[in-house]
């Protein structure tokens, strides 16, 4: 079967990125996350793109993920972890893209391809389209944890475990009352959706766009796995026994300075 392409096209200042291997409903082949990554950075250094538009071909779907085929060589524990660093270094590129970015969704959109989409901005589906993760079902695989984030961020905690544990798929409708789908809208008016979307986003300031897309990303990626740091350095504090002390002498307290190790902490 064909390895695919990811095309990449600028008009109007609107990019289109469309994952091409319909035959295989577009999972992603190493060289299709190669040629996605180049594209994100083609977004990233043209100012003439004020939005980008990813679709897949065929209408049969989005992204169904990675091609299992590429995991049949895999023979370790170290396999996957390098399979997950490689692959959050696309989705990374993807979600720091400088300009509003838009997951057109028809069909399947599931495994890499919901992770794909969450890493976009926005998502225009329709009626049809549904979203999952079934690995849990299928491959015995898992997430790493940035990609998990991305998934919490994007469904909250109860649907998250919903997508990955129950591998249950959910459909296009209760995604746009979840608030994961911008706009659920019949086939025959996607395109018009899409475009007025487009239209309607070039003609907001840049900068403010790009200021909120990136503080959001960061207050999202700072939620780190690990805070034994955090947790150490403030029941270590002094801040914490004159906290206590004070508070059982009902009194104010009388915080000292800043900790040295408060400069350095690392989220």
């Amino acid at each position: 079967m064909s390895q695919g392409h990811v095309h990449y096209e600028v008009a109007d200042g609107i990019a289109t990125i469309l994952f091409d291997r319909p035959a295989a409903r577009n999972a992603m082949t190493w060289r299709m996350y190669d040629e996605l990554s180049a594209a994100c950075a083609e977004i990233s250094v043209d100012p003439n793109v004020l939005v980008a538009v990813f679709r897949g071909v065929g209408g049969e779907a989005f992204v169904a993920g990675t091609d299992i085929e590429q995991f049949t060589t895999f023979s370790s524990g170290d396999d996957g972890l390098n399979y997950e660093q490689r692959i959050d270094a696309v989705v990374d590129k993807l979600e720091r893209v400088p300009v509003p970015t838009i997951a057109v969704v028809e069909g399947w959109c599931t495994g890499g391809g919901l992770i794909l989409a969450a890493a976009c901005d926005f998502r225009v589906a329709t009626t049809t389209a549904r979203f999952g993760a079934p690995m849990a079902r299928t491959l015995g695989n898992c997430l790493s944890i940035a990609n998990m984030r991305r998934l919490v961020a994007a469904f909250g905690v109860s649907n998250a475990k919903r997508l990955l544990m129950a591998a249950e798929s959910i459909d296009a409708a209760t995604c746009h009352q979840l608030g994961f789908v911008h706009d659920c809208v019949a086939q025959t008016t996607l395109d018009e959706t899409v475009v007025n979307f487009c239209t309607r986003l070039k003609t907001h300031a840049p900068a403010t766009m790009w200021a909120a897309k990136e503080s959001i990303r960061r207050i999202i990626a700072e939620g780190s796995a690990q805070a034994d740091d955090l947790i150490q350095s403030c029941y270590g504090s002094e801040d914490f026994r004159e906290g206590v002390a004070s508070f059982l002498s009902k009194r104010p307290a009388n915080w000292g300075p800043r900790q040295p190790e408060m400069n350095n902490v690392e989220t």
